[in-house]
């Protein structure tokens, strides 16, 4: 399951996704979220399915890695699914003693399924395509007009580089300590809840101190080599538009305007 979880990886491949600005990708990220909640018909959902298989395609990023990271949210996504058809009120399909699944039950579970699924694939394909570095850049330009109101925009956005290049890190440190207390016969799988609460606490203490000692030593890193936010800071690959990334917002416009359009229309 560890080895499962693909958000703050990247995926080094030559594709027209991945040469994108950081900007690009992140405004069309959150153009795609937007767009999965205004549609609410299954053939809304369609275009959503062809847009987003279209970025898939075009990322080159395997299908397989992208979809291992839904196994992460797989017990999420039941969940999701189970609440909403039994606790959905509407016309009765199927009951079993006080359980009661609805007709607008189901078809508010499918639509919740979709939106998490794909949320979780649009999301992962703007990480797996961009650099943490590039991800700080392109969020800290996207900030800076907040700079006026004294938001420390340089800060917020290298506190999210770091944090997403220490998902991958802390779940290979956490993947290790697990296979060290396995060989001293720890059992992560067995007993109940309350149980396996307790056999995680061999894990979660190593892995804290180990996390500790990561971010001190980066910490020390950076103060050794005077690291310094701020406007006077220059970037070593400074972002530039370039034609790609205007063909990119031609195709998010137009795909937002399809969105608006079946929402406005009821499809």
């Amino acid at each position: 399951m560890i080895r499962d979880i693909t958000i703050g990886q990247y995926y080094p491949a030559d594709s027209v996704i991945h040469k994108l600005d950081p900007r690009t990708k992140l405004v069309g990220t959150i153009g795609f979220i937007v767009s999965v909640f205004l549609f609410h018909t299954f053939a809304g959902y369609a275009v959503a399915t062809i847009f987003l298989a279209g970025m898939i395609l075009l990322s080159k990023v395997p299908v397989k890695f992208i979809f291992k990271g839904l196994k992460t949210i797989f017990m999420l996504l039941l969940i999701t699914i189970f609440f909403n058809m039994i606790l959905t009120p509407g016309e009765v399909v199927w009951k079993l003693g006080f359980i009661k699944v609805t007709k607008e039950g189901l078809v508010l579970a499918g639509t919740m399924a979709i939106r998490l699924v794909y949320l979780v694939i649009g999301s992962s394909i703007m990480t797996l395509t961009t650099t943490p570095n590039q991800l700080t850049d392109g969020l800290e330009r996207l900030l800076r007009p907040l700079n006026k109101l004294h938001v420390p925009v340089h800060d917020i956005a290298m506190m999210m580089s770091i944090a997403l290049r220490f998902i991958p890190i802390l779940l290979e440190e956490t993947d290790k300590i697990m296979k060290a207390q396995i060989a001293r016969g720890a059992d992560f799988e067995n007993g109940n809840l309350i149980q396996k609460a307790k056999n995680m606490v061999p894990l979660l203490v190593p892995l804290f101190i180990s996390a500790f000692r990561r971010a001190n030593d980066l910490a020390m890193a950076m103060e050794a080599r005077c690291y310094h936010g701020g406007d006077n800071r220059t970037q070593m690959k400074p972002l530039t538009y370039k034609k790609r990334d205007h063909v990119a917002y031609v195709v998010l416009v137009a795909y937002l305007a399809v969105a608006i359009g079946f929402r406005a229309a009821g499809i």
